[in-house]
């Protein structure tokens, strides 16, 4: 390596680490941000687009009232065939039904947890533009992000309230835990080769219902 190609290499590794010459701060603050930063749809456009977004994923999707979360866990976990479901320390219990095998999911290892029928969690944050739900790792109800990349189904539960439109608002929301582990979900895990053959289940469960605990929408929404 040439002194030239040498010092060319060390000054950028300064800039980029914020070294004597760095212009990083003015540079990041020149950046033309010409993306929407904030949502301006109404809660119920934003809603359905949530739930367009998890159709167009091929997730299953259902909207319910809070007294009716069990209920629809129940019905939505019947109709999978599941029976044992790990379940993260925090998730609230009077939303577990009767008739099911809840398994605590602390400390299972990855051969306990591939064993079991599925996992049921919350979340910290959705967007509605992306049809993304994001979970914070070891968050009360949430788990580790082992919980939900390993089992082959994920029934989500997702509290309206805590959908956002836009990803800037997102990133807003979690700045205060932004050294913080998470796990972005878009529908079911899916891939495809070379050959454009697609895939489900390669990094995470190939199936995924989220149940929303908002205002049901009306047939004419």
């Amino acid at each position: 390596m040439t002194r030239s190609s040498r010092e060319q290499i060390l000054n950028e590794i300064r800039r980029a680490t914020g070294g004597p010459s760095n212009q990083q701060e003015v540079e990041y603050a020149g950046i033309r941000r010409e993306y929407r930063l904030a949502g301006t749809l109404n809660p119920r456009a934003r809603l359905k687009m949530f739930l367009d977004r998890l159709n167009d994923y091929n997730a299953g999707t259902v909207v319910c009232e809070p007294d009716r979360v069990a209920e629809h866990i129940a019905s939505t976990l019947t109709s999978r065939g599941k029976q044992r479901i790990i379940v993260p320390a925090g998730f609230p219990r009077q939303w577990l039904p009767a008739g099911f095998e809840f398994i605590d999911g602390a400390g299972l290892n990855y051969r306990e947890l591939d064993r079991s029928d599925g996992v049921l969690t919350q979340c910290s944050l959705a967007v509605a533009f992306t049809g993304t739900i994001i979970l914070q790792d070891q968050a009360p109800g949430e788990g580790a992000r082992a919980l939900t990349l390993v089992p082959d189904y994920h029934l989500c539960i997702v509290d309206e309230a805590r959908i956002v439109e836009t990803v800037p608002e997102a990133v807003r929301a979690l700045e205060d835990s932004k050294t913080v582990a998470i796990t972005t979900i878009s529908g079911p895990s899916a891939t495809a080769d070379i050959e454009m053959t697609r895939i489900k289940g390669v990094h995470g469960p190939r199936t995924l219902d989220v149940i929303i605990i908002g205002a049901v929408p009306r047939a004419d929404t």
